[in-house]
């Protein structure tokens, strides 16, 4: 029989960073920023024995702190986690399975077997055995319930779920139990009188499509019943966008100042989008007003800026070498993410002073790159 297993590398980021520092095994660790809870910087991610007092991803490092003060706090090092998680995806493609990457620290198996269990094992003792890494592993009859099946698997299990005991397991739980199902969507559900994945399973379309929209609203009842594609593919994962970010340690409270700091994130994604080599279609500005208050919004281009065009390239998607040429075309590009940033900044209103900014492009996608629906 075929079988999806998803593979999570357990508190991944936190793992890497203790298998530098072994003499940290079994303390708190939080990872995030530079390091330094004094600064501003939000947790990346957190050991499970710091999670414990209740740290977690996205919370401000002071908060961390306030919250475990006995912490170690290290910086964030993401070239030490790519190279890791490109260890754990060659280990994983040795086994009999088609292997596709959803991230630095997961991915999804291809298996035809007829001991699914048996095979999950196997991937968390090659993980160990070759990374030194632990694993949990969900197995299921499609992604969506393997994924699902991997929450139950956590820390450091295996577990299964499939069309038979989907609803008696799911049925009792709050809609965000469901992949991609976040709180603003579950506040809206309850607005609906939709509290449970069991309710979500057996409500109404018409009602779903007039308050979430013709596609989203019926794909959410698509989720409760736990349905979802089969199809693993060994493609690579291709990354949707790239951005940059700066936390001010003081407040910017100046229009001016931020519109500088918008142009020097523009330029730094630019040099980004350069060396992906992909179309860009559009410009997205996030802005964290003080104390906590998180906006974005964003724009399409008229037109895809293409960083490779009208110069031929050393290899696909890459420049041919430094020089004149080359700097023409980081200034086209810069310019150009630099112009559309700067007017989506242009539609926030600053009433309060700022404490992140980032910018972020997004490729047009080619028809390989489109998502299954």
């Amino acid at each position: 029989m075929e079988w999806v297993l998803h593979v999570d590398l357990d508190q991944f980021i936190a793992a890497v960073e203790i298998a530098r520092h072994p003499e940290l095994r079994g303390e708190p660790v939080v990872v995030g920023g530079a390091g330094d809870p004094a600064q501003r910087g939000v947790v990346a991610t957190a050991s499970y024995e710091a999670r414990a007092f209740g740290v977690h991803s996205g919370m401000p490092l002071r908060t961390a702190q306030r919250k475990c003060p006995d912490a170690v706090f290290l910086p964030s090092d993401s070239p030490a986690y790519e190279e890791v998680s490109e260890r754990v995806m060659a280990a994983l493609r040795e086994l009999p399975v088609v292997v596709e990457v959803a991230g630095w620290d997961e991915a999804f198996l291809g298996a035809e077997t007829d001991d699914p269990e048996s095979l999950a094992q196997r991937v968390r003792d090659i993980v160990r055995r070759r990374c030194g890494l632990e694993c949990s592993v969900g197995i299921g009859d499609n992604k969506l319930r393997a994924k699902t099946a991997t929450g139950f698997a956590k820390p450091g299990g295996i577990h299964r779920l499939t069309r038979s005991d989907w609803l008696p397991v799911m049925a009792h739980r709050s809609p965000d139990a469901l992949w991609g199902v976040g709180s603003r969507t579950v506040k809206k559900l309850a607005e609906l009188g939709i509290t449970t994945v069991g309710e979500l399973a057996e409500a109404d379309r018409d009602q779903l499509a007039a308050r979430f929209g013709p596609t989203m609203g019926p794909f959410f009842r698509v989720l409760a019943h736990g349905w979802g594609d089969r199809e693993v593919t060994a493609t690579p994962h291709v990354a949707k966008s790239r951005s940059r970010e700066t936390t001010f340690q003081r407040n910017l409270t100046e229009r001016a100042d931020a519109d500088a700091a918008v142009r020097e994130l523009a330029r730094r994604v630019a040099d980004d989008v350069i060396a992906e080599g992909r179309p860009v279609a559009r410009v997205a500005v996030k802005v964290r007003f003080a104390p906590f208050v998180t906006r974005t919004r964003s724009t399409t281009l008229s037109e895809p800026v293409d960083p490779v065009a009208g110069y031929r390239a050393a290899e696909p998607g890459r420049p041919a070498a430094s020089g004149p040429a080359e700097n023409v075309q980081r200034n086209r590009v810069g310019d150009a993410l630099e112009r559309a940033a700067l007017t989506v900044l242009g539609r926030f209103e600053f009433d309060r002073p700022v404490r992140l900014l980032g910018v972020r492009a997004e490729f047009a996608e080619s028809s390989a790159d489109a998502p299954e629906r």
